[in-house]
C-alpha cells in the first residue's frame, strides 16, 4: 500500500522545518487484546524508555501501568480527562511531529500492529522522512481471544484456517468461505453477527454450522456463545446481548466443524476459572490489598481494594526512638514484628536515623506470618523464626524458645506494634520469661469513607464477595461504607472476624482453614468452584451472586 498524498507532504514539510536536533525513533507496539499479562517483555522495555506515548483509548487501558515517570501522553491529556479522539491522521500527524522533535515515540495499538491496524502507511511516511522505526508485535485479537474462548483455530487433522476482517471482506472472499469447509475467524461488530451468519449461509454455509461468538476477550468481562450459523442472532436476543447499547463493540467469531459445543466446553480454561467476572471488595490498607488482590485476579476474579485502615505514626514518638537505639546499643536478644506495617515503621525509623538492614546484626528477628516475613526480606533482613503453624501471635508463641540463661545473654526482646494490638504476644513471652519492650509503633485509624459509588455498590449488592482479614476490618467497613448485601458472599480469615462479622448481622459463607490471606483467597476460590459444579449439575445457567439480587421495580406511570 502506497502512503497517500497528505502523508507525503507531512513528512516533506517534516523534513523541509528547521532542525533542532538528531530526529527522534518511533516503535509501534501491539498492546494485545485487552489482559495486560499478555504484554511481551520488548513492549514494557519500550514504554519505560518511551518520551510520548501515542495510544489508542483501548491500548493505553493495557500498557498504563508500564509508563515511565517522564512519559508524555498527549491523547490522554484533555482538560476533561477524558481519551482524545483525534481522527486517524491527526493521530498519525502528533507521532510524525514528536519524532521530528527528537523523542522517543511509542505508538501504541490494540492487538497487533501488521494484523489489526493499518499503520503501514504510517511507517512509509516515517522512512520517507527519515526516521527509524521499530515494530513491537502484539497478540493478535483474532489469535488471543479464541485461545481464551478455548477454541483452538487447528488440530492434529489440520485444516485450513481464514482471517477475514468483515468491514473491508469483498464479495469474491465471501463466496470462497462459504464454499469451503475452512475454519474462518470473523472480526466483526457485534450488531453485524446476525447479518454476517446470514451472509455466510447465503454463500454457502449450512445452517447447523458451529458457530461461537466472544465478547470482551482475554478480559474478566469475557462471555463465549457456542451456537450455529441459523440460531446465532436468535439466541443473543434471547439473552438481551442484543440490540445493545455497546453493539458496536467488535467481536471475535470462528465458523466451523472444529469450534462444536462438545469440544470448547472441556476447553474453555479462562471463563470456567472459579471466580471468573466476580467483583471482589478487599477491605485492607492498599499496600497490603496488593497481594491478595494478585491472587484473586488468577481465580478470573476483578478485585476492588478500599482501605478501611489509615495507618498513622504514633502521637508519641520518643519510645520508638529510645527502641531503635537500644537495636543499635544491643539491648535486645530478639525482635518480633507481628504486621507489615510494624516492618514498614521500623524500616522508616532506621531511614530517619540513616541506619539500614546492618542494624540487626546479632539480633534474632522473627515474624508472625509469611507476608510479615517477605517485607523484611525486602528490607534485607532474612527471619530467624516464623511460625510453622498457625500464622498469628498464638502460632508465634507455639515455636518460640523459652529463656535460657545459659544460652541467651540478654533476656529482652522488643515488639513493635499497632496502637490496638491485643496482649496476647506480650503475656506468652513474659510468661516463658523474656522481658518484654512492647512499643508503639504506629497507630491505626479508621479511613476515609470510599466514593459514593463504591458506597452504593455496597449496600445494593454490586459486589459478588467481600474478604475480611480482621475484625477491625469489618468494623471499619460497615462504619465507613454500610453493612453488604445479603445476596454478597462474606469470607472471613478466622473466627474472631466471622464473630465479628456476625455481631454486625452478617451471615459468614467462607472461613479460610487457616488465618493467612492467601488461605482466605483460596477458600473463596473453593467456595466458588463448588457453586459452579453445582450450578452445572443442576443444569442452571450460571451466575454471579450480585446477578441474583431482586431487581427494583419499576414505578408505575398512570
Amino acid at each position: 500500500m502506497n502512503p497517500t498524498p497528505a502523508r507525503i507532504a507531512r513528512a516533506e514539510s517534516s523534513t523541509a522545518e528547521p532542525s533542532t536536533g538528531a530526529l527522534g525513533h518511533v516503535t509501534f507496539l501491539g498492546a494485545g487484546p485487552g489482559d495486560p499479562g499478555l504484554l511481551t517483555l520488548r513492549a514494557v522495555e519500550a514504554l519505560a524508555q518511551a518520551d510520548v506515548l501515542v495510544a489508542d483509548p483501548a491500548a493505553y487501558e493495557v500498557v498504563r501501568d508500564h509508563i515511565g515517570p517522564g512519559t508524555d501522553t498527549p491523547l490522554q491529556g484533555t482538560a476533561e480527562g477524558e481519551p482524545s479522539t483525534l481522527a486517524g491522521d491527526d493521530v498519525a500527524d502528533l507521532v510524525m511531529r514528536s519524532a521530528s522533535a527528537g523523542k522517543r515515540v511509542v505508538r501504541a495499538v490494540v492487538g497487533d500492529p501488521g494484523m489489526d491496524t493499518d499503520t503501514a502507511e504510517d511507517m512509509l511516511a516515517l522512512a520517507d522522512a527519515g526516521i527509524t522505526f521499530e515494530v513491537v508485535p502484539g497478540v493478535a485479537r483474532a489469535v488471543g481471544v479464541t485461545a481464551y474462548a478455548g477454541v483452538p483455530l487447528r488440530d492434529a487433522e489440520g485444516g485450513d484456517v481464514r482471517f477475514v476482517d468483515t468491514r473491508t471482506a469483498g464479495e469474491r472472499c465471501w463466496n470462497e468461505i462459504g464454499g469451503s469447509d475452512a475454519t474462518v475467524v470473523l472480526s466483526c461488530a457485534l450488531e453485524t453477527i446476525g447479518a454476517t451468519a446470514a451472509r455466510l449461509v447465503t454463500a454457502g454455509r449450512k445452517p447447523d454450522t458451529p458457530l461461537t461468538v466472544t465478547v470482551a476477550g482475554t478480559t474478566t468481562r469475557q462471555r463465549t456463545w457456542t451456537e450455529t450459523l441459523g440460531t446465532v442472532e436468535r439466541t443473543l436476543k434471547s439473552a438481551k446481548v442484543l440490540p445493545s447499547a455497546g453493539a458496536e463493540r467488535p467481536v471475535i467469531a470462528v465458523v466451523g466443524e472444529r469450534g462444536a459445543t462438545a469440544r470448547r466446553d472441556r476447553l474453555a480454561w479462562f471463563e470456567s476459572k472459579p471466580l471468573f467476572g466476580w467483583n471482589v471488595l478487599v477491605p485492607r490498607t492498599k499496600e497490603q490489598a496488593a497481594s491478595l488482590s494478585d491472587q484473586l485476579r488468577s481465580y478470573g476474579a476483578v478485585p476492588s481494594e478500599v482501605p478501611t485502615i489509615a495507618v498513622e505514626p504514633p502521637r508519641t514518638p520518643q519510645q520508638m526512638d529510645r527502641a531503635v537505639k537500644g537495636l543499635v546499643t544491643g539491648r535486645y536478644e530478639w525482635i518480633a514484628f507481628t504486621s507489615v506495617n510494624a516492618v514498614r515503621a521500623i524500616r522508616e525509623k532506621f531511614e530517619e536515623y540513616g541506619l539500614d538492614a546492618r542494624a540487626f546484626a546479632g539480633i534474632k528477628v522473627a515474624a508472625v506470618g509469611e507476608q510479615t516475613a517477605k517485607a523484611l526480606v525486602e528490607f534485607g533482613v532474612r527471619p530467624d523464626l516464623v511460625p510453622s503453624g498457625e500464622q498469628s501471635a498464638a502460632g508465634l508463641l507455639e515455636d518460640w524458645p523459652p529463656y535460657d540463661p545459659v544460652f541467651d545473654p540478654i533476656d529482652r526482646v522488643f515488639l513493635p506494634r499497632a496502637d490496638i494490638a491485643t496482649e496476647t504476644l506480650v503475656a506468652g513471652l513474659v510468661e516463658m520469661g523474656w522481658e518484654v519492650d512492647d512499643v508503639t509503633a504506629y497507630r491505626t485509624v479508621r479511613a476515609s469513607p470510599p466514593p459514593a459509588e463504591t458506597r452504593e455498590a455496597i449496600k445494593g449488592g454490586g459486589f459478588d464477595a467481600v474478604l475480611f482479614t480482621s475484625s477491625s476490618t469489618v468494623r471499619n467497613l460497615v462504619g465507613i461504607a454500610g453493612k453488604p448485601h445479603n445476596v454478597t458472599v462474606i469470607a472471613c480469615i478466622g473466627p474472631a472476624t466471622a464473630r465479628a462479622a456476625q455481631e454486625h448481622g452478617l451471615r459468614v459463607d467462607v472461613l479460610a482453614p487457616e488465618p493467612s490471606v492467601h488461605q482466605l483467597a483460596e477458600a473463596l476460590a473453593e467456595f466458588g468452584a463448588a457453586r459452579r459444579d453445582a450450578a452445572l449439575r443442576a443444569g442452571e445457567v450460571l451466575k454471579r451472586p450480585s446477578e441474583k439480587r431482586p431487581q427494583r421495580r419499576r414505578a408505575r406511570t398512570t
